[in-house]
């Protein structure tokens, strides 16, 4: 699970934005501070992966809270939500290394983009040795267009069949993805080849006595689905 610090000092509003993460699988809400001086304290104890940001806070800016934040926890990652909109606040927001910045108000969806974009690009980092361009450009959002799920399939079987993918250690056919999650031969190939399209996985054929069997291995980020 991905550990999320919410700053906001609106209680409300945090509210509404543990609710948002909540309903996000793979999220969970560790902590909430409503100013600088908790979300550093938060930070420390409950060592998030992700923090959730406001720029106004009644005793720091935002801005000069995220320094102090990586100097507590340097692994985490901050994506600001606020109100803020003046050019040279997001400019000092993408130079302090921020993963994203959305813009208030918006919605469950808008946040839902952002987390899942997070756990696809940033997080996925971290279950490779080495990265290759196409990792690197879907962090940095050169991947191009994304492409939607195929009709039927859904995000959270998607991020299964690719976490059985990249856990795989080798390669694997429609059938056994299928075994393993649950999934008809079919619905497996389905999302497989997706996958294949998108650049995330490779196919190879293997020939035996009968037809060849089509066998699939991770094979990196790509620029995933819409």
């Amino acid at each position: 699970m991905i550990k999320v610090l919410i700053v906001d000092d609106d209680f409300m509003v945090a509210r509404i934005h543990s609710g948002f993460v909540a309903q996000m699988p793979g999220f969970e809400v560790s902590g909430v501070a409503r100013t600088g001086a908790q979300a550093l304290i938060e930070a420390r104890r409950i060592l998030p992966d992700l923090v959730l940001l406001d720029i106004h806070l009644p005793d720091i800016s935002g801005l000069d809270l995220l320094g102090q934040l990586r100097s507590a926890v340097p692994d985490l990652d901050v994506l600001v939500i606020s109100a803020a909109r003046e050019s040279e606040t997001v400019r000092r927001a993408l130079r302090g290394g921020i993963v994203h910045y959305l813009m208030k108000p918006f919605t469950q969806e808008d946040l839902h983009q952002r987390l899942e974009h997070y756990r696809r690009t940033y997080r996925s980092l971290e279950s490779v040795d080495t990265a290759d361009q196409s990792d690197v450009d879907a962090v940095f959002g050169l991947a191009g267009t994304e492409k939607p799920l195929p009709k039927g399939c859904g995000p959270e079987t998607m991020e299964r069949v690719q976490v059985a993918l990249r856990s795989a250690g080798g390669d694997l056919s429609a059938f056994e993805v299928g075994q393993m999650l649950g999934l008809s031969r079919v619905s497996a190939r389905r999302y497989l080849e997706y996958l294949n399209d998108i650049g995330r996985a490779r196919v190879e054929l293997r020939y035996g006595s009968g037809r060849p069997e089509r066998r699939y291995s991770w094979r990196g980020l790509g620029p995933g689905p819409a």
